[in-house]
């Protein structure tokens, strides 16, 4: 990607110099579930519904960052700068004004309007502020774990969860959640995967204008974030956590729908085109 020397956002909160105690937060089995329903943007409200934990005392100090952690930093802040130009585009043309989020950086455990949670999480949006929160040691799992390195791989993690506060925006997030409310566990999960997918979409969305109008993207990056989105399918996380795959237990959509979506939204960069909830086939 051609980010450097770009302008970064001024929408960025650090939040690295903040340490919780032990004795708030939530148990293990909690952030299992987390782990496994959240990656990539699913509402953590969703998880922690019904939780209430103690609230954890917290005590903020200096953050020594690495070379390595500044340079992620001033990426993420370009990356973020560039959604907002693509989203106030966007929302403009359609007589609206786009309401800029922020981006919360911690290390290790973070407090949202939707709870407390710790990095095992993964990076999430938070509908209850309009927040996006990551740790950005989250990408050396990206490359490690998941198979997906490169630079525009850690751009689409950005712009998923983006395309959730697009979804906020327009209501879409609230609407869904009112439908996962009365639906049985199936048909709740069913819904969450198109809410997913929409943010695949609207990330791919991003991806067409940042090429198409500020030349952002160089030769591979495409083949990276679509590396990205296949990485975190439903299928192959459950296959590398316990051996076999359950459609039924899906959130966020089969490895095929992430990549399929994504290209979606990059080849119309259309809002019409990631109507994920009026389709029959995903």
């Amino acid at each position: 990607m051609r980010w450097q020397g770009r302008q970064g956002s001024s929408n960025i909160e650090d939040r690295r110099g903040v340490r919780f105690g032990r004795a708030g937060g939530i148990g293990i089995g909690t952030i299992v579930l987390a782990l496994i329903a959240i990656y990539f943007g699913q509402d953590p409200s969703v998880v922690l519904q019904g939780v209430q934990p103690s609230t954890p005392t917290a005590e903020e100090g200096p953050y020594q960052e690495s070379p390595e952690e500044a340079q992620l930093r001033e990426f993420v802040g370009v990356v973020l700068a560039d959604t907002e130009e693509t989203w106030g585009d966007i929302f403009k043309g359609m007589g609206r004004t786009y309401e800029q989020p922020k981006l919360v950086l911690f290390s290790g455990a973070v407090q949202s309007a939707c709870g407390f949670a710790e990095a095992a999480v993964g990076p999430f949006y938070c509908p209850g502020d309009h927040k996006v929160y990551i740790d950005l040691s989250f990408y050396q799992e990206l490359q490690s774990r998941f198979g997906a390195p490169g630079d525009f791989a850690q751009a689409y993690v950005v712009a998923h969860e983006i395309g959730h506060h697009v979804q906020t925006l327009l209501g879409i997030s609230e609407q869904n959640m009112a439908a996962r409310q009365r639906a049985s566990q199936a048909e709740a999960n069913a819904l969450s995967v198109r809410q997913e997918l929409q943010a695949d979409c609207f990330a791919g969305i991003w991806a067409h204008n940042a090429d198409r109008s500020r030349q952002l993207l160089e030769q591979g990056d495409i083949e990276e974030g679509l590396n990205a989105a296949a990485a975190i399918g439903d299928d192959r996380l459950q296959k590398q956590a316990r051996g076999y795959v359950a459609p039924e237990s899906f959130t966020h959509g089969s490895s095929e729908q992430r990549v399929r979506w994504f290209k979606r939204g990059l080849e119309s960069g259309q809002l019409d085109a990631c109507d994920t909830f009026g389709t029959k086939q995903l």
